[in-house]
């Protein structure tokens, strides 16, 4: 269990069946050809960024060890790969024993990552770390598309508020796992409960439409909420006349109604009004909180309207139109034994188009300018040149099965605003581009 991010324990079930039958059959058929043993290298990586991105932001790591944690085969699902007869005799007795006994080293949760960045690198057994590629793939996939559009979606929002409101627009456990990748971009609080249960992420909420039409007018809707939540609540004003509405909330709550939200209609224009509204009541400090499908293009273009908070759902949780960071797990190194002594070669892939990768086991440094700005993603095989030895970027997360490198959701968000702030200015820009720095081989 990953208790540092835990508002409260949660079991987590097994990991083992998380994975595609290849990854089982090719384990059987290296037992076979007594190949399992070898020591093996493994890097998640992704050839590209999502097109027009300027930078990549890691995140799920916390998951990902708690998947590896949780990776091992119980009875019931022995019984149920035997019956389907996915793998032989031999095989199910080693998945019976199956626990990860390797190293995991990878970049920190929150980090920015470029093309070619070794984000995760796993070392053990073949058997061993093979097993582990999709559910790995799976979550930082996942997780990582998420954290790149809260990431681009909060240097838009320019300090303001951010609301992530996405649960009912992805699977149910999609949604926990994307309000918690979403925090690690930049968002403030999520409305998901079961989010806040599970990761201990603040947990906001307004009201429905629906709330309004139950009652015979919006003043009753008004006067219930506020009679039930207090005069801080934020008030629903646009189910019918949002001027109208407007007038009635502050006439029901008082100059100290926490807050209004927008749902419908050209935000930008109806934000300023209600600015200016709410202002002439004497409602001061009311915030204005806006919604209505937005995306980081819409929360910048609304950089000049007097809006506090924004609450962002389907974009947010579909990676605003990036669902995948399209990582891959490549074998990069191997021994021919399973002997600590045996050197490790290294491999790769050597194909047409696209999909070549380069082998060896690799470390990574930022390099900054003069004036500690980042110029280049560095990647490399041999010694570590002495002026990056303390700018690199893969740390420990697993040391012979044991993991490491537990630690708060918050120390993600904050490494995140940090590798964020140490971008060229240009990652900011919301216009499609190459990747804000290169990346080097050496």
């Amino acid at each position: 269990m990953n208790s540092a991010d835990l508002g409260r324990r949660v079991g987590v079930p097994s990991t083992a069946l998380f994975t595609d039958q290849y990854e089982l059959t090719m384990v059987q058929a290296a037992l076979k050809a007594g190949t399992a043993d070898r020591r093996s290298v493994f890097e998640a990586f992704t050839r590209r960024l999502p097109e027009g991105r300027r930078y990549g932001v890691v995140a799920g790591v916390g998951r990902v060890l708690d998947a590896v944690e949780n990776f091992h085969f119980d009875d019931e699902m022995l019984a149920f790969l035997r019956d389907q007869n996915v793998v032989d005799g031999p095989t199910l007795d080693y998945l019976a024993d199956y626990r990860f006994g390797g190293d995991v080293w990878g970049y920190p949760e929150g980090e920015v990552y470029f093309p070619g960045s070794p984000i995760l690198r796993v070392e053990g057994s073949f058997a061993e770390c093979v097993l582990l590629e999709t559910v790995i793939l799976s979550i930082l996939n996942h997780d990582s598309a998420i954290a790149a559009a809260a990431s681009r979606m909060s240097s838009a929002a320019g300090g303001r508020g951010l609301i992530e409101m996405g649960a009912r627009r992805t699977h149910e456990l999609s949604a926990v796992a994307s309000a918690r990748a979403a925090y690690i971009g930049g968002f403030d609080t999520t409305s998901d409960l079961a989010a806040g249960f599970r990761y201990n992420i603040p947990t906001v909420g307004t009201s429905a439409h629906a709330f309004t039409l139950l009652h015979d007018s919006e003043r009753d809707a008004f006067r219930a909420q506020v009679d039930s939540l207090g005069r801080d609540t934020t008030l629903l004003v646009d189910t019918y006349d949002v001027a109208a509405a407007v007038r009635t909330a502050v006439e029901v709550a008082g100059t100290e109604l926490g807050a209004v939200r927008i749902d419908s209609g050209d935000l930008l224009l109806v934000a300023h009004r209600v600015r200016q509204q709410l202002d002439e009541l004497g409602a001061t400090g009311t915030k204005i909180v806006v919604t209505s499908d937005l995306d980081e293009y819409a929360i910048a273009s609304l950089a000049a309207a007097p809006v506090d908070a924004y609450g962002v759902g389907t974009q947010l949780v579909t990676g605003s139109g990036q669902p995948t960071c399209s990582m891959v797990y490549k074998l990069v190194a191997r021994a021919a034994s399973a002997d600590p002594a045996d050197p490790l070669r290294p491999v790769a892939k050597k194909s047409l188009g696209a999909k070549t990768s380069i082998g060896g086991r690799k470390w990574a440094a930022r390099r900054l300018d003069e004036d500690g700005v980042a110029e280049a993603e560095v990647i490399g095989t041999g010694p570590v040149p002495p002026e990056l030895a303390g700018r690199q970027l893969l740390v420990e997360l697993v040391r012979a099965g044991e993991v490491v490198a537990r630690e708060p959701l918050d120390a993600a968000r904050e490494r995140h605003i940090a590798s964020r702030a140490g971008l060229p200015m240009s990652a900011m820009q919301l216009s499609r581009g190459e990747p804000v720095i290169p990346t080097e081989y050496v």
